[in-house]
């Protein structure tokens, strides 16, 4: 099910599992009113329990960067008003094991970790707007929460792909790829040394992280500070003369361990929580 916008304030709020979906519509609560925008969607993980089925699905299994992770839907649960992902040390058998493949996803008899990604993928995607996600992240070794997001429309890196938030190799990075038209990406990336912004005490506390997007440009901030300005013009596809940015996107939400950029979780103590508070998307009105 896709989201679908019509002006006026027509109220869909759904009560099941955890969340308060909100579409078409100005904000229910003060803390979510914002002159000018509409919130069109919001889940605030106040019912402990599962995540809402009507907003988050999930994926599963070993999915990219040769991660150690399997995903699954276990990993994932809210509690006292936080999304909890859990990254947890502990043996799963790889149902699609085969022991001659030269691939990796299927060369590995066991992952050694488990863990959840969340997508909107099918359910709510947009096409700008303002995203504010409020999230305490684990920044140790080993981890590698993200948030961010993928359009549909092709594939990798041609769908593109907005980095609101990743963290390792003990960095802060706000990214956006998008294909160079030899089908590799093109990265526009900053990443700064956690220590900039106060190192583990930092860590330890919820920050909110939030991109405005536009036409033209997309802004990634980290509690109202800057970090990245990606200017839409420059990410057209010379032979499709489009660029992904002008298209709908999704959001993921996931803690993958290990793997191309994560680094090494061996030193690491287990279970880890990655924690968020809550979702909210905006668009002008």
């Amino acid at each position: 099910m896709r989201t679908v916008y019509i002006t006026g304030l027509i109220i869909l709020i759904s009560i099941s599992g955890c969340s308060t979906t909100v579409n078409d519509t100005v904000s229910q609560t003060p803390k979510n009113e914002k002159p000018g925008w509409n919130l069109v969607f919001a889940d605030e993980f106040n019912t402990d329990g599962p995540p809402d089925p009507n907003n988050w699905t999930y994926e599963r299994g070993f999915v990219r960067n040769r991660e150690l992770q399997w995903y699954q839907p276990d990993n994932a649960f809210c509690e006292n008003g936080w999304l909890v992902i859990e990254g947890r040390r502990e043996q799963k058998p790889n149902p699609n094991y085969r022991p001659q493949s030269r691939g990796w996803q299927r060369n590995r008899e066991f992952a050694e970790y488990t863990s959840a990604c969340l997508l909107s993928r099918g359910l709510h995607d947009w096409l700008y707007g303002r995203f504010e996600i409020r999230a305490k992240i684990d920044a140790r070794p080993g981890l590698w929460p993200a948030i961010w997001t993928l359009g549909s429309a092709r594939g990798w890196p041609g769908c593109g792909e907005i980095d609101i938030m990743e963290y390792y190799d003990d960095s802060i990075l706000a990214n956006a790829c998008w294909s160079d038209g030899t089908r590799n990406p093109a990265w526009d990336t900053v990443k700064k040394p956690l220590a900039d912004f106060g190192g583990s005490a930092w860590a330890a506390k919820p920050h909110i992280w939030r991109m405005d997007w536009d036409p033209e440009a997309i802004r990634l901030y980290i509690d109202d500070q800057l970090i990245n300005t990606i200017e839409i013009d420059k990410t057209v596809h010379p032979e499709l003369n489009i660029s992904p940015f002008h298209e709908p996107h999704y959001i993921l939400l996931n803690l993958a361990i290990g793997g191309t950029q994560g680094g090494d979780p061996s030193e690491t103590t287990f279970p880890s929580r990655y924690e968020i508070d809550y979702v909210r998307v905006w668009q002008k009105q």
